[in-house]
């Protein structure tokens, strides 16, 4: 039975499977010619098993003896009396009475046992039992092995013999056998190799990080696998689906699987922005919900700190831009938990937030306002309080939003914006601090944008480096200057970016390009930064972005090879490739040894791939920031992407010029924070980098601060570490020897991490402890003593900064410059008609269809409602033609006539014409057209010819005999009376059918009943002159409209008189058209030629001059 204290990878794309699963795939999967015993030999039992049903499927459970265990991810069963060993089915039965669905406490959680194994029994002796481990790091992957396993197998990472596969190596017997298998008894090494070869490329080839057995039994019979316990990458769902199958991935012991929490994965899984909900005390008061994986873990710390840790009901996180909807239904979901039961001391609804880099937060703010007004009556009756703070693009309108809301439902709403720190609003949601009423700063984001210096042109740049101390010529020869103090071969530079540096975007991002265009404008560059992009799902070509007022045209190539070559001045490659194809683009980027630096924004890489992509790049001296990044920045020079955000935010943290701060975090968003914190306190950023969310990070916190450290224009040094991973202790050891000797200000968040009961996945995949030393407590603590500068808490992060920075202003060390004013950069047309403060008129007006929306509107009917309403095609026309729900009758006669005017045979003139071109070789679209130009006063368009004369007679109150008169002294025809074959003795059957209908469900039938008198007047001249199908569809048409009770009098005449009733006989008639075309395509006919002999040929006589 297992010990697990090894580091054990814990991420959130290395996820838990039961013991079940992982026994299936090593089963199934497994290469080696040990012979693997009991296979599939296992039955899972739960509270709602059938036992008779078992046996049926199990039958070697009446057989043999037998071993039952949970398994629900409980680390050391054996030790808690957790497994039943040596018994009937009986015994398990019995066993499992005082177990089953009963609550136990293993450590500090608490659950329910509700998920069972029994397997059979193996008897063996002791020296048979040992014990097998792999897991992943950054350098490879370990296997250890002990010859002696077991339930008191004891400290095995000091005991057992390890072996390390670096990365892209692969496992050899040889090596296995005389470096792990020395204390192994001889009889038995050559089947442990065998099976331990086979399980290391069970290990790799289906992306596992961790696979522990113990024990592992070896007999003379063969291997039998006891006691298993694994983690798979589960990223790499699409590489492995086929060999995984649907993986069920069970919640860690102690915490319950809640609906909402699979419904918030399931929305994730379905876009492509970030949402993540996991639920720690759903009776809890305090429920928050921040945008970003960073700053939601700063927002839990900070709950914790101020002791809300036992009230705190939830852990989330929405990030990556969601939609308006998306965030709708998230808020949704978790008003809807929050508002349950009851607390004595009401509620607190944290929305938080650090600002934004590309995130419209007006656009998701709508969002969750929308669930508020929902949910308004049950927010009230549980007394709820919300506090907001958020910055971003677009953060004002979000603000403003919000703030109404609060006024309209009469719910307590606070909220502040990038002039609050970002954690204040809890102590404020806590009562530790007074709510603040200071006054909001600016109403909108385009305060910034708009030029106030009256000039159009650019001043030249006038900064220096530095924003205290001339610039050197070293900083320029990015690629050259080599970091001190680093082993021999190393060739990674310490400048990555400078104001001349060149990039190929790849991926068809031009927000972000265009972003980087405008920061290099204001920042006075002379040219951008941006020199090419790539992209291989379309043609060379150029596309347009602006440069400050003027536009100017970027080169897109289908080839990265083309780009390289024609751009060697290019040394970065920022790539938005999807996490499926990122891998293989950056790869084939290392191959140009001009490229010197990468950023990997893509989230969701598997972590083996992400290893290949760190081995190759160390290989080649090349620097790699992310994946699961936002980039960074450097002030003055350089920004990746989308890093700093909108152009106001840039400005705002003056961003445009460098100051004397170099920071690097994991967070993207919060990178923005510290940018934020940075120009609030100090003369501001040098540079910084966000390392990005992954577990390996392709450079790490040291990399990074080694280049701070040997950049003289860096003169403080800023770290936002985070739970998980060992590298901040690397910061320690350098300030320690004396190796670092700039100021390092560090806060590791996650210190909520260490007061959960249960495991917590947070935003980052790489935010998770395997160890005490890995908890951010602990980093914190060794920090300090190392002699880093270290706040209480975030909340001090800017006082500490502070402070740091002013004692080396007082000391000379930093000489704050004079400010200069940037260059101004106009606005983008669509974003100051997202901020309001633009308008024009519309080009088109519609009042029929709107397809912006989450859902198509129809006329005001969502298509889901049109579809739940079952109104039929005919409800749909009505919807889009008339903009009326029409009564169902109506419904069904418009369905009527398009049936009965579907076709007339081939021999009218407009079904010729499509048989004619469709003969010719012409396309459907072609055909049909030509036969629909043929629709007109003689052919088809008696219906509104119909429905206006008899609706104009009946209207001024002519006799049906008059009308006919009338009509035989004008020397006209009457429009919908008469029939080449049919008679009053031979009546023509569909107009039958629509009278029938129409008598038995119209309300009234006035023109009908006048059309009907006067074919008994027409009929009596002359028995073929009866009132046809258009006539008939014509003036029942106007008697529905003018009395089904939707439509004024006016109206009704209106559609009349603009054609609707034409369209009828149009789109009816259409059917028959196409059937036409289809029927001459499948009957294969060839070019039509008219006979001679049906053509009179009349030609004038020979004509004298």
């Amino acid at each position: 039975e297992r010990e697990r204290e090894k580091p054990s990878s814990s991420t959130m794309s290395a996820k838990a499977i039961s013991e079940q699963t992982g026994k299936e795939l090593l089963y199934k999967h497994i290469c080696t010619t040990a012979a693997v015993q009991n296979r599939f030999r296992y039955a899972n039992v739960t509270a709602e098993t059938d036992w008779e049903r078992l046996v049926q499927d199990h039958p070697w459970l009446l057989t043999e003896r037998l071993v039952v265990k949970p398994d629900q991810l409980i680390k050391r069963r054996g030790k808690l009396g957790l497994v039943g060993v040596n018994l009937d089915l009986e015994g398990v039965k019995e066993w499992l009475k005082p177990r089953l669905m009963k609550d136990t406490m293993v450590g500090k959680a608490k659950g329910i046992l509700k998920n069972f194994l029994i397997e059979p029994f193996v008897a063996h002796k002791q020296e048979e039992e040992f014990y097998v481990c792999i897991y992943a790091t950054r350098e490879g992957d370990y296997m250890l092995f002990h010859h002696e396993g077991g339930v008191d197998v004891g400290d095995v990472d000091s005991k057992a013999l390890k072996l390390l596969v670096g990365v892209d190596e692969k496992i050899s017997a040889d090596t296995l056998k005389s470096q792990l298998l020395t204390h192994a008894p001889a009889e038995k090494k050559e089947m442990l190799t065998s099976f331990l070869v086979g399980l290391f490329n069970l290990y790799e080839d289906l992306y596992f990080t961790y696979l522990e057995i113990n024990p592992l039994v070896v007999t003379k019979d063969g291997v039998y696998v006891l006691d298993m316990a694994a983690k798979i990458d589960a990223t790499a769902d699409y590489l492995c689906k086929a060999k995984w199958g649907d993986v069920e991935f069970p919640p860690p012991f102690g915490r319950e699987a809640y609906p909402e929490e699979a419904y918030i994965a399931d929305l994730d899984a379905k876009s492509g922005a970030s949402l993540k909900l996991t639920l720690l005390n759903p009776r809890g008061r305090i429920w928050t919900m921040v945008a970003g994986g960073g700053a939601s873990v700063v927002y839990s710390d900070t709950i914790c700190d101020l002791g809300g840790v036992n009230e705190l009901a939830n852990y989330g996180e929405y990030s990556g831009a969601p939609s308006e909807q998306q965030t709708y239904d998230y808020a949704k979901t978790i008003l809807s938990l929050m508002t349950r039961e009851k607390h004595p001391d009401g509620k607190v609804l944290i929305i938080g937030g650090s600002i934004a880099n590309f995130t419209n937060v007006a656009a998701t703010f709508k969002g969750i306002v929308r669930a508020i007004k929902d949910y308004q009556n049950p927010l009230k009756e549980h007394e709820v309080t919300i506090f907001v703070r958020r910055g971003g693009p677009n953060y004002q309108e979000g603000l403003r939003v919000m703030g109404e809301v609060g006024k309209t439902t009469g719910i307590p709403i606070h909220v502040f914006g990038t002039e609050t720190h970002m954690t204040a609003i809890v102590g404020m949601a806590l009562g530790h601090r007074p709510i603040a009423t200071q006054p909001r700063v600016a109403a909108h984001t385009a305060n910034f944008l708009l030029n106030t210096s009256g000039g159009t042109t650019t001043p030249a740049s006038s900064r220096s480096a530095s924003f205290s101390e001339v610039k050197t010529v070293a900083e320029n020869s990015s690629a050259q200057k080599t970091c001190a103090g680093h082993p021999p071969g190393w060739s990674k530079s310490t400048t990555l970016f400078s104001d001349h540096t060149k990039a190929i975007v790849w991926g068809m991002q031009t927000r972000a390009v265009q972003g980087m265009l405008d920061f290099d404008y204001v920042c006075s560059r002379q040219e951008p930064s941006v020199a090419a992009m790539v992209y291989p799902f379309t043609g060379d070509h150029k596309q347009k972005f602006y440069w400050g007022h003027k536009e100017i045209l970027l080169p897109v190539y289908k080839n990265m090879a083309d780009a390289m070559k024609k751009h060697p001045e290019v040394d970065v490659l920022i790539s938005f490739a999807s996490l499926r194809s990122a891998y293989d683009s950056t790869i084939e980027t290392m191959q140009y040894a001009q490229i010197r630096t990468i950023a990997i924004i893509a989230e969701g890489i598997p972590e083996a791939l992400t290893r290949k992509i760190i081995k190759m790049a160390e290989e080649k001296g090349v620097t790699i920031i992310g994946p699961a990044t936002v980039g960074g920045i450097k002030p003055g020079c350089f920004k990746i992407g989308n890093t700093g955000g909108m152009l106001d935010n840039i400005l705002a943290s003056k961003l445009y010029r460098p100051g004397s701060v170099a920071y690097v975090s994991r967070s993207g968003g919060m990178s923005n924070e510290l940018n934020n914190i940075i120009s609030r306190t100090t003369d501001g950023v040098y540079e910084g980098v966000a390392i990005g969310g992954d577990r390996y990070p392709g450079s790490v916190f040291m990399d990074h601060v080694w280049r701070y450290q040997d950049t003289p224009g860096v003169k403080m040094i800023v770290v936002l570490g985070e739970i998980g991973g060992n590298e901040e202790y690397r910061i320690c050891k350098g300030i320690k020897e004396g190796r670092i000797t700039k100021p390092v200000v560090c806060w590791c968040i996650g210190t909520c991490a260490t007061l959960f009961s249960s495991e917590v996945q947070f935003g980052h995949a790489g935010a998770c402890a395997n160890q005490e030393s890995e908890t951010a407590v602990a980093k914190n603590k060794a920090l300090e003593e190392a002699g880093a500068f270290v706040p209480k808490s975030f909340d001090e992060l800017g006082d500490v900064i502070k402070t740091v920075y002013d004692n080396l202003v007082a000391k000379g060390v930093i000489v704050p410059a004079k400010e200069l004013p940037p260059p101004t950069v106009p606005m983008d047309y669509s974003w100051a008609r997202e901020l309001g403060l633009i308008r024009k008129p519309a080009s088109f007006m519609t009042s029929i269809c709107d397809e912006r929306g989450q859902e198509l509107i129809y006329a005001g009917m969502p298509i889901t409602e049109v579809f739940k309403s079952e109104i039929g095609l005919g409800g749909t026309l009505g919807l889009l033609w008339f903009q009326r729900r029409l009564p169902r009758y109506a419904c069904q006669f418009i369905e009527m006539c398009l049936m009965v005017t579907a076709d007339h045979g081939p021999a009218v003139s407009g079904a010729h014409n499509t048989i004619v071109c469709a003969r010719a070789g012409k396309d459907l679209i072609s055909s049909l057209t030509s036969g629909l130009l043929t629709i007109g006063d003689r052919f088809g368009g008696a219906l509104d010819a119909a429905a206006k004369q008899f609706s104009k007679a009946f209207d001024s109150g002519m006799l049906p005999m008059e009308f006919v008169n009338k009509m035989k002294k004008d020397g006209k025809l009457i429009m919908g009376i008469g029939h080449r074959v049919k008679s009053i003795n031979n009546p023509d059957m569909r107009v039958q059918i629509l009278k029938d209908f129409v008598k038995q469900h119209f309300p009234a039938t006035q023109l009908l009943d006048y059309a009907l008198e006067v074919e008994k007047i027409t009929t009596s001249k002359k028995p073929n002159l009866i009132l046809n199908v258009d006539g008939f569809i014509g003036v029942a048409f106007v008697d529905l409209l003018r009395n089904c009770g939707g439509f004024t009098r006016d109206e009704a005449d209106e559609f009349v008189e603009i054609g609707a009733l034409n369209g009828i006989f149009v789109l009816g008639r259409s059917m028959g058209f196409i059937g036409h075309y289809l029927d001459q395509k499948r009957l294969k006919q060839g070019l039509y030629r008219h006979p001679w002999d049906d053509i009179s040929y009349v030609l004038p006589e020979h004509m004298t001059m």
